[in-house]
């Protein structure tokens, strides 16, 4: 096929416009359980300190889920404009999950949003910290509902074909696919340690340019906790779900570990190396013998189908996710160290006066999107050549659409997205730059009053 037909260059088109998406779900997933922890904290102790860091955080939460949700809406006329034979096929399944999404989660946070943003002198602490604790409710439901409706598209099952179609015949199985559990904790720890990330990077920032004041100190700190507990939950979380993929999409695990050929006796490990498709080899590869039972069965013995054991029709592209994957790995070891090095300072009480350790932290604060959007790129380009796994091929999902069709509309959606997403990613540094307000427990005063917000004086009278 030309790399410039309509089916890549739609394919190209749903894949820059998904990942400019998942980057804002990411950070309000994670955001908003942070800010409804900062609430809880200063409803149960009184610390000013926490009402500070939940007025600055709550302003980077309001852009990105703004971003977020303009973002998403062209995804979804994605589906009628460049797939409607996936729509045609699969709707019956994906359009009911996607419009509970919509009636449960949206709903939820859309009613909410403006009470946590902006209702502070209309109603009680406690009415507006019910008012979070929904709007992070409803974060952690579309997370559901979405991941249902992807899972299903990998490991399909509760469905009938009648007449070509998708028909649903058991929603339970549909919604509790053999790969959802896996999927929707990975998906929603990953949302968590963006955020923390994010937070720690911007309390780094702060902690280098001399503040030492509760919040800048707290926001760091705080974060590096949440992401010591969460990171080696992550992995775990992260290896039973590769024990998942092998079990249902042995393919796409062949062409993440770069393997042609099935080694009995015990699989070798491909630290690096460069899949060939055609030549069916992965050239100067290092490889550690065992390694791969030892990871991906979890026995010294264990054997992994290679990539030949699969028609090449059904083989996914090896050369992307070989090092997406390797991508997403190593920077989850390089995050664990990263937090066991910040435990190691603060048992040494060295913790804010580290400037090498908040350098890394700084330069880790991408880290967690990076991870994110190499780990979405390895799940979704292992599942082709199949839209739905096993059941709907992606040149079949194909809406009847030409070329210059696709290439015009990639190149406007190119231009507007670096233009207004560029802007508001742009707009949130500067936001993270200029930091929350200087407050000095115990002394009762804002030091950078610039940044003053009169929802918090009103709070001062109740």
């Amino acid at each position: 096929m030309d790399m410039f037909d309509a089916f890549h260059l739609a394919r190209l088109q749903f894949a820059f416009t998904v990942s400019f998406h998942i980057v804002f779900p990411a950070i309000s997933i994670g955001m908003a359980s942070f800010l409804a922890v900062l609430e809880a904290l200063w409803l149960f102790t009184g610390d000013r300190a926490y009402r500070e860091m939940f007025a600055f955080w709550s302003r980077i939460f309001a852009v990105g889920f703004g971003m977020g949700v303009v973002s998403g809406v062209v995804m979804a006329y994605e589906f009628g404009t460049n797939w409607s034979g996936f729509s045609n096929v699969a709707g019956n399944v994906t359009g009911p999950l996607l419009t509970y999404e919509v009636l449960t989660a949206f709903f939820l946070e859309a009613g909410f949003l403006g009470v946590m943003l902006f209702g502070w002198q209309r109603v009680s602490p406690r009415a507006h910290f019910f008012a979070t604790l929904m709007v992070a409710l409803g974060t952690l439901i579309s997370t559901f509902w979405i991941l249902a409706s992807n899972s299903f598209m990998q490991t399909p099952q509760g469905y009938a074909i009648e007449n070509g179609r998708i028909v649903p015949v058991d929603w339970l199985k549909i919604i509790f696919n053999p790969s959802f559990p896996y999927r929707l904790a990975h998906m929603t720890i990953a949302a968590f340690i963006v955020a923390g990330f994010i937070v720690a990077a911007c309390g780094a920032w702060h902690l280098l340019h001399g503040r030492r004041d509760t919040p800048v100190a707290r926001s760091f700190s705080m974060a590096l906790w949440i992401l010591l507990l969460l990171t080696p939950i992550q992995i775990f979380v992260g290896d039973a779900h590769g024990l998942n993929t092998r079990k249902y999409q042995p393919a796409k695990i062949a062409a993440i570990e770069g393997l042609w050929e099935t080694e009995k006796g015990g699989t070798a490990l491909n630290l690096v190396g460069l899949p060939d498709m055609n030549a069916e080899v992965t050239r100067y590869t290092l490889q550690i013998p065992h390694l791969g039972s030892l990871i991906l069965t979890h026995s010294w013995t264990g054997e992994i189908r290679g990539l030949k054991e699969f028609a090449p029709e059904n083989r996914p592209f090896s050369p992307i996710i070989f090092w997406t994957f390797r991508i997403m790995a190593g920077l989850g070891m390089l995050m664990l160290l990263t937090v066991l090095l910040g435990l190691m300072l603060r048992i040494r009480g060295r913790l804010y006066e580290t400037r090498w350790y908040q350098w890394l932290v700084l330069c880790m604060g991408p880290s967690g999107l990076v991870a994110l959007l190499a780990g979405w790129v390895t799940t979704e380009v292992g599942r082709q050549p199949w839209t739905v796994y096993g059941v709907l091929r992606t040149v079949d999902s194909l809406a009847p659409i030409d070329a210059q069709q696709a290439g015009v509309s990639l190149l406007i959606l190119v231009i507007v997205y670096f233009t207004v997403f560029g802007t508001g990613i742009y707009y949130m540094l500067r936001m993270m730059k200029r930091g929350p307000e200087e407050y000095l427990e115990g002394e009762g005063q804002r030091k950078h009053p610039v940044l003053h917000n009169r929802a918090l004086d009103a709070l001062e009278t109740e």
